[in-house]
């Protein structure tokens, strides 16, 4: 068996071989390289996209290692960016993923084209940045956000960002499992897109544990 359909057996039997190959024609980009940042770039690398454009600015600390799974002790002081593409491209030999260590500003300024741009980031005036640039090019993004034990996910393309603008306030803190979990669902919207299944567009995902420890979702239809 060829070594590229031996590495996505389980994927190629999902959906076969010429949608697994056409992945590699797909190129992303992720905003943010933190904790949703990093399980997102291992999860669509080790999918087979075979481009990933990493956009983060900042330095690993140690606060972030229990949440940042592209992170272990003594990569203090590196670039997220940087170690996150290193440890992708490990890991995936069909994946090349290319680090830019700036603001998302700079980075849209250099207009590079791509299929889909995924939202890493922590704070409102970043993904309102995202928003307008992604139609701009004309391209649709994939909304994250988490906090405490609650996430929300949306696959925007023609709904405005508009209707997440709220108060600014004190994040509250946050349990690393949710952050792998909203990540795992913004992951996959952004696969399925990719390989051209069926995505529910502009309807926003709320996940949250209730007092009694029960997961509840909630959907919302977002204004277009």
């Amino acid at each position: 068996m060829e070594g590229y359909v031996r590495y996505f057996n389980r994927q190629v039997l999902l959906w076969g071989e010429e949608t697994q190959r056409s992945l590699q024609k797909k190129k992303i980009v992720i905003v943010g390289a933190g904790g949703l940042g990093s399980s997102l770039a291992i999860a669509l690398g080790a999918s087979g996209i075979g481009e990933i454009d990493l956009v983060d600015f900042d330095e690993v600390s140690e606060h972030n290692i229990h949440r940042q799974i592209a992170f272990k002790l003594g990569d203090e002081g590196k670039y997220k960016a940087q170690a996150a593409a290193e440890l992708v491209e490990s890991r995936c030999p069909y994946v090349k993923v290319r680090p830019f260590v700036m603001h998302f500003e700079e980075f849209a300024k250099r207009k590079p084209a791509c299929d889909l741009i995924l939202d890493a980031t922590d704070n409102l005036p970043s993904r309102a940045e995202i928003d307008a640039y992604a139609k701009s090019i004309g391209v649709p993004w994939v909304y994250g956000s988490v906090e405490a034990f609650n996430g929300q996910v949306c696959f925007i393309d023609k709904s405005s960002f508009d209707a997440f603008k709220i108060m600014d306030r004190e994040p509250a803190g946050i349990a690393a499992p949710i952050v792998m979990h909203i990540a795992s669902l913004q992951a996959n919207l952004a696969l399925r897109y990719l390989a051209k299944e069926s995505v529910k567009k502009d309807l926003l995902y709320y996940l949250y544990f209730n007092d009694e420890g029960e997961l509840i979702t909630q959907k919302f239809k977002m204004p277009v």
